[in-house]
């Protein structure tokens, strides 16, 4: 089974950041004017839900920082 995620994007059309979780075609929410308040918002989410979140550059292409709130094994796998 896939680690859930939620990932932190930009919508070009109206250059807003929204959240996505991995496996939902709907936005866990949409229209945060920066991106500084749209990884506050899926930093909640991620912590509640115990899951990895994700920030992705404007390209939307990149990822630019990533953050489990999960389960992580200890010691680490690798």
């Amino acid at each position: 089974m896939a680690n859930k995620q939620i990932h932190v994007l930009l919508d070009r059309d109206t250059n807003t950041w929204y959240g996505l979780q991995s496996g939902t075609s709907r936005k866990s929410f949409a229209g945060q004017g920066t991106q500084h308040k749209a990884i506050d918002l899926a930093t909640q989410i991620a912590k509640n839900q115990n899951i990895e979140l994700i920030v992705h550059r404007k390209d939307n292409a990149r990822i630019r920082e990533r953050n489990s709130y999960g389960k992580d094994p200890f010691p680490p796998r690798g």
